[in-house]
């Protein structure tokens, strides 16, 4: 017969493992108006969503600018209360950045990686590309956390160190919250050659490609830098961009999904190259990111 003296203990061990937290969920903000449009459809598990995308719908239908100034109904200005411009400082010198939401204690961080041409402010235009970011910053900041932009110049080795420096710092942060990386066209390779790199591999939970030069040799490099640990990726790319072949970046999905990488493909039928930073549902990309990550 088990003696009181056992039975408590047992009670009282049980009692003190800690309990694994579930993870993140972001909840809705205006789904109705960025949910991907009638007509799409879903394969391997939900692991692959073709989009159909139609620019009399998608941009002259949304917006009263086309392709400059959005709706006001896809628009909610209440992040720009905590927005911020800041410099940050690096082992490779002072990075400009663009910050929204809570950065002292935030629950998950999302850093924003532009293409050519660009920097730290495109990630944080509100009324361009359907008004996307903007509902990328209030989806972070209404589950308090963070989304940052930075400066990644003429992606140069410095701006890696800077970049680089940039991510361990946040990855730092109190309670160590689930860091993504999100990166758009040639900023996509710039992250790549980032992700080479372990100690930015080991800060990184989560990966979205938008539009991005997708090299299975780079992506093979971040996987060695892993280790172990399998970084959950969304690829998004339009079937008509001139700039980076929609066809390897499919090839690149049916090779990892085939191995069990944890990996999604959004594929944006008729989309130009741009059009994944406009059309993707950052809800539903963040959710799943964040519970496969764990």
């Amino acid at each position: 017969m088990r003696s009181p003296f056992l039975a408590a203990l047992a009670v009282a061990s049980i009692a003190s493992v800690p309990a694994i937290a579930a993870p993140l969920q972001l909840p809705p903000f205006k789904d109705a108006l960025f949910a991907y449009p009638s007509g799409s459809t879903t394969g391997d598990g939900g692991d692959r969503t073709d989009i159909a995308y139609s620019e009399m719908r998608d941009i002259n239908g949304r917006d009263e600018i086309p392709e400059r100034r959005v709706k006001a109904a896809y628009v909610d200005p209440a992040p720009l209360r905590s927005q911020v411009e800041t410099v940050v400082d690096t082992d490779a010198g002072p990075l400009k950045t663009m910050q929204v939401g809570d950065r002292a204690r935030p629950t998950a961080i999302v850093l924003f990686i532009h293409g050519r041409n660009g920097d730290r402010r495109l990630g944080m235009y509100d009324r361009t590309f359907g008004g996307n970011f903007n509902r990328l910053k209030n989806l972070m900041a209404r589950a308090g956390g963070l989304y940052a932009t930075a400066d990644a110049g003429a992606f140069a080795e410095a701006d890696k160190a800077r970049i680089a420096s940039l991510v361990a710092q946040l990855a730092a942060k109190p309670n160590r919250p689930p860091l993504i990386l999100a990166c758009a066209s040639m900023g996509g390779e710039f992250c790549w050659d980032l992700l080479d790199r372990r100690e930015v591999a080991g800060a990184v939970a989560g990966i979205v490609m938008l539009s991005a030069n997708n090299v299975p040799a780079k992506v093979e490099a971040m996987r060695q830098a892993a280790g172990k640990r399998r970084i959950p990726l969304l690829l998004a790319h339009g079937t008509r961009d001139k700039v980076f072949r929609w066809d390897a970046t499919e090839r690149l999905y049916e090779t990892l999904h085939g191995s069990g990488y944890p990996v999604r493909f959004v594929s944006m039928t008729d989309g130009n190259h741009g059009t994944p930073i406009r059309m993707i549902d950052w809800r539903e990309t963040l959710n799943w990111l964040l519970v496969k990550a764990g």
